[in-house]
């Protein structure tokens, strides 16, 4: 008999309490996991957090009075075990020496969680919320009407507020509506796609002559029996690349009215992206303020081979030769930094933003490595990425932290580090936590020993400590039974400890979920932002307003 999580949560203990939805201190709001760690913790966390306020402080002092710049990369599609590491560079048959040497410099973030996939992690970044709490748990790929609300708000309108000069370059992938784009989301400039990579390199012409994708194109199908025109979505059609400065509109760029999109124009787009992210950092470093910079490539993910001539290494992948592209970029990056004198006074964080693109396994090169599953997946191979900092002389070179982190923990941390704390709205839960002590003091300092792993909307996972409750489907069995698993002994989650760990677990996992969900109760989550695709876009193409008309007609038709 299988039990609904509902109604074992209702078994839980009737002395749970629930907090109000209002938060009168005006202090940032938590989950409630949060309150449990800091009523056994709070005094050590007060010491800690005097010496970490000098350490920034001396900082700060030492840089004309200025915060840290901030320089995020975030990678695509990349596993655990797959970058930063000579060893496993060599399991895998590649190398990329650029990170390895970049996390030799810092610390490697060894529990470092993310969200299933591309668009909730980027939120959950870009937020410090995770993704169910504002309906951006899901990935888009076609024309859509939503994406990340005006109301969000964001780690670069928080250090906007307080002087950094801010850009973003490459993916941003949280909706194709006007005010969800980085340049109404606080960046000053902002160059990105509109959608991602499914239209850009797995569904345009070229994939389809290569069956990357099946049952598209003018060439590459028998439409004697097609009814519906509007079935296939033109690749060519939709909006590709485009770029704005702060709140005004944006144009579309490098695509002329009835030209076909092409792989090598993505190869381009990528180019183009790494070479504008070198430009607005000599641009940025060359102002007083400090900056905020993003750049998100969208390699490694490819779909045909048309950009690459030859494999290279003894893998053999396509995304592989990719990586080692972006890789060499992220070397001339920081060798930039160098020469711009801007090296010892930035945090710079490498990683990645879910796990591998499993669907092209093994020819991408990539297999799930350590854990098991990738993108889309709430097992470990999902969600456990690799991640490094580096912050010359306050962050320990050659450091590994085993203290778990999430990745909204990167939104608070980099406020306080950024002097931007009270930019935080208070009115809604902040899933991240302030992680600085980690940074600073470095393992056994982390404030997070929890994470809820949600796929969309539904809650299928939870982490404490190294323990795991796998919940499929959101139904469970009794939950001494339940699948448990020892992350430190299992890894790949196929052991499951349920008697073992359940005994004494099962009813303590249960009230945490219990709580969690009382704490939603309190602050319900909100749908996205609607709007009409593609409004704010200056030059669109004709092909573009037909695009959007199909798509508002077939919106429509369930009203008729």
């Amino acid at each position: 008999m299988r039990i609904s999580l509902l109604t074992l949560l209702k078994g839980a203990s009737a002395a749970m309490f629930l907090w109000a939805g209002t938060n009168a201190n005006g202090e940032i709001v938590r989950d409630a996991e949060y309150y449990i760690l800091e009523e056994q913790n709070r005094d050590r966390w007060s010491a800690e957090d005097l010496a970490l306020d000098n350490a920034i402080a001396e900082f700060r002092n030492a840089n004309d009075g200025k915060p840290p710049n901030i320089f995020y990369i975030l990678i695509d599609d990349i596993g655990f075990g797959d970058m930063g590491n000579p060893t496993l560079n060599a399991v895998r048959g590649y190398e990329t020496p650029a990170i390895n040497e970049f996390a030799r410099e810092g610390m490697r973030l060894a529990r470092m969680y993310t969200e299933p996939s591309c668009t909730p992690t980027r939120v959950a970044f870009m937020t410090g919320r995770q993704p169910h709490r504002n309906g951006m748990g899901n990935t888009a790929v076609d024309i859509s009407g939503f994406g990340l609300a005006d109301k969000e708000v964001t780690l670069a309108e928080v250090l906007s507020d307080v002087g950094y000069n801010t850009s973003h370059v490459g993916k941003w992938h949280m909706g194709d509506i006007k005010e969800s784009w980085p340049n109404f989301q606080g960046f000053d400039f902002a160059a990105f796609p509109i959608h991602q990579q499914g239209q850009l390199t797995i569904y345009h012409d070229d994939a389809a002559d290569e069956e990357v994708s099946i049952g598209i194109g003018n060439n590459n199908y028998d439409a004697r029996y097609t009814l519906d025109g509007w079935l296939r979505s033109d690749a060519s059609a939709m909006v590709t690349g485009v770029e704005g400065t702060r709140d005004k509109n944006v144009n579309e760029v490098h695509m002329e009215a009835g030209e076909r999109w092409t792989e090598d124009k993505y190869h381009e787009m990528n180019i183009r992206y790494f070479e504008q992210t070198r430009e607005q950092l000599q641009e940025l470093a060359a102002k007083d303020e400090p900056f905020f910079l993003q750049f998100w490539p969208l390699y490694p993910i490819v779909g045909p081979r048309t950009t690459t001539e030859q494999y290279t290494t003894p893998n053999g992948g396509t995304y592989v030769e990719k990586m080692k592209l972006v890789d060499q970029w992220i070397g001339e990056l920081m060798s930039e930094m160098d020469t711009l004198g801007v090296a010892d006074k930035t945090i710079v964080v490498i990683m990645g933003d879910n796990g591998h693109f499993t669907k092209y396994s093994p020819q991408s090169g990539y297999t799930p490595m350590m854990y098991r599953g990738g993108k889309g997946d709430t097992t470990e191979g999902g969600v456990r990425v690799d991640a490094f900092v580096r912050w010359p002389n306050m962050v320990a070179a050659d450091a590994i932290s085993n203290d778990i982190i999430h990745v909204t923990d990167l939104f608070t941390t980099f406020a306080r580090v950024g002097g931007a704390m009270e930019g935080i709205p208070t009115d809604r839960i902040i899933d991240g936590i302030d992680q600085t002590s980690v940074l600073l003091n470095g393992d056994t300092h982390g404030r997070r020993d929890y994470v809820f792993l949600y796929n969309i909307d539904k809650l299928e996972a939870v982490v404490k400590e190294q323990y795991k409750l796998a919940i499929p489907g959101g139904s469970i069995d009794n939950a001494i039974l339940a699948d448990f698993y020892d992350l430190f002994r299992d890894p790949q989650e196929k052991y499951p400890v349920s008697t073992e760990i359940g005994a004494w677990g099962g009813a303590k996992f249960v009230r945490m979920i219990h709580r969690h969900l009382q704490r939603k109760e309190a602050y319900p989550s909100e749908g996205p932002a609607i709007g009409m695709p593609y409004e704010g876009i200056d030059n669109l193409r004709p092909e573009s307003v037909a695009a959007v008309q199909e798509f508002l007609y077939m919106t429509q038709t369930p009203k008729r």
